[in-house]
């Protein structure tokens, strides 16, 4: 049997974060750390930090849509971060930890405004997520591929990375890998 394959490209803070939760999602294939929206080519950690380059941190889901859907992904996405915050995400500022979806399909992009039409119906304000087409990803250095599994007593990965992976962990029980 062929697994379907689908992309997703989301940017909401550090992507350590994004990365330890979408890597339990059922039907992920694989979660890549990245840079994705600024003007440098080829970009690292370093640059990326500075401010200076316009990249924001993302990652790039693989996922088969057969098994879990960009809608749910989304879903998740929101709950793991705070689309309101703009150019952060708690003690993280800057461009580089801005709230950003990077769109693959036209069908992206309109789940996408669906999912914010409904955030906002429910009263999140501002909803400063950016939705944007798809531009050249960068993979991230190898040190910062699956960082949580492989630093999970780090102090930034045990304040703040832990939190977030339990709070999905509860709220998405039905979404979990066996």
């Amino acid at each position: 049997m062929e697994l379907s394959t689908e992309f997703a490209f989301l940017g909401g803070g550090c992507f350590w974060c994004l990365d330890a939760v979408f890597r339990e999602i059922r039907g992920v294939h694989a979660v890549t750390c990245g840079y994705m929206g600024g003007l440098l080519e080829n970009p690292d950690y370093r640059s990326v930090c500075s401010g200076q380059t316009g990249h924001a941190e993302v990652v790039r889901v693989e996922f088969d849509p057969a098994l879990v859907n960009f809608g749910e992904l989304l879903e998740v996405f929101f709950v793991i971060h705070d689309p309101t915050q703009l150019n952060r995400q708690g003690n993280d500022i800057g461009s580089q930890y801005r709230s950003v979806i990077f769109w693959a399909s036209e069908s992206q992009r309109d789940s996408a405004l669906r999912v914010f039409d409904m955030l906002r119906s429910a009263g999140v304000e501002p909803l400063v997520t950016a939705l944007e087409p798809l531009v050249p990803f960068y993979p991230a250095e190898a040190e910062h591929q699956d960082y949580f599994r492989h630093h999970p007593q780090q102090g930034y990965c045990a304040a703040v990375v832990a939190p977030k992976l339990y709070k999905f962990r509860e709220k998405f029980a039905k979404l979990l890998k066996k």
